[in-house]
């Protein structure tokens, strides 16, 4: 938590961060309404000031359209995912050179299982009933027990992983164990 709070006191990473956060909430929000946001985007009928409040609305179907469980994992993902970012920014910033790919690869792994689990109370889990409908597997989401909502719980799971890990490397000292010994034998 102290390297978390270091990095977000900064306040060039905090911005980073929140708008990260906010773009992959509003991403996960307007997501089950792609078709509405395509129609009204070029529609020359709806004045642009409708438009804007339309899409801010549309930030109220958190509390109508999500059950609690994906509101929850929903808003977790997004900040985890800007916490994640910063994070890795100041990786590479301190160590001058990327994670391994197993580490960002957690954090992206994270965010799309998360995406996985993106959905209304209705039609529950978005993407994956689409991706599943295509081979003909919809229904094998009824099979599970939150109904699909294991990936948002999942990616909620491999981003927390994710953070552990590259703050566990931030930790790490800058001199290399082989080259310089601590033990003196």
């Amino acid at each position: 938590m102290d390297v978390i709070r270091s990095v977000l006191l900064r306040p060039a990473y905090a911005g980073i961060a929140f708008g990260v956060a906010v773009v992959v909430f509003t991403f996960s929000i307007w997501l089950p309404n792609w078709r509405l946001i395509l129609t009204v985007i070029p529609s020359s009928i709806i004045s642009l000031p409708d438009k804007v409040i339309l899409f801010w609305n549309l930030y109220g179907s958190i509390q109508t359209n999500f059950t609690l469980v994906s509101a929850s994992y929903t808003i977790a993902i997004a900040i985890l995912f800007g916490i994640n970012i910063v994070l890795f920014i100041h990786h590479i910033k301190i160590r001058q050179g990327p994670l391994s790919g197993s580490t960002s690869a957690l954090g992206v792994g994270g965010l799309i299982s998360g995406f996985f689990g993106v959905g209304c109370a209705a039609c529950g889990t978005f993407i994956l009933t689409a991706l599943l409908g295509l081979v003909g597997g919809a229904g094998l989401i009824t099979l599970l027990p939150l109904g699909g909502e294991e990936f948002g719980i999942l990616g909620v799971a491999l981003l927390g992983y994710a953070m552990y890990s590259i703050i566990k490397k931030i930790k790490e000292p800058l001199v290399c164990d082989t080259i310089w010994p601590s033990n003196n034998k």
